[in-house]
């Protein structure tokens, strides 16, 4: 599955990485899951790509989980899309998550985010950075 997503990817103008909260963090698979498919693929297939992520939970833990899921983002070079408010949805039940309506928007607004920084980067004439040489430092001497 992991090389199955990894290839829309490539294909993809962005993604948006989405997992429930279990002790206050993404579950086990779906970390296992994102570490692999990040790892696997060449910088170049995920930089200047647009990312989000979007958290689910009864309660707690969103806030941390929130942060776990960008970091995928900021280390692979990929602009951070955002919403009015942390993206996440509350709710113990698939009823619950559409009955919180501020969660709702938040999600509807992430949508619209997207698309519009999408479309913005296809119109625009502004060329994009030119990517820097690699360079590793070590601070064990």
């Amino acid at each position: 599955m992991v090389n199955t997503v990894g290839q829309a990817f490539r294909e993809a103008d962005g993604i948006i990485l989405g997992s429930a909260v279990h002790y206050a963090a993404a579950t086990g698979a779906a970390t296992s899951f994102f570490d692999r498919l990040f790892y696997n693929l060449e910088p170049e297939a995920k930089r200047l790509k647009f990312g989000a992520c979007i958290v689910s939970c009864r309660r707690g833990g969103a806030s941390s989980t929130f942060d776990q899921l960008n970091k995928y983002f900021t280390i692979s070079q990929m602009p951070v899309v955002s919403s009015c408010y942390w993206n996440n949805i509350h709710g113990y039940t698939p009823e619950d998550v559409y009955a919180d309506e501020e969660g709702v928007r938040i999600l509807k607004t992430l949508a619209n985010n997207m698309a519009y920084l999408i479309k913005c980067k296809y119109q625009s004439t502004v060329a994009l950075p030119e990517e820097l040489p690699p360079a590793m430092t070590n601070f064990i001497r």
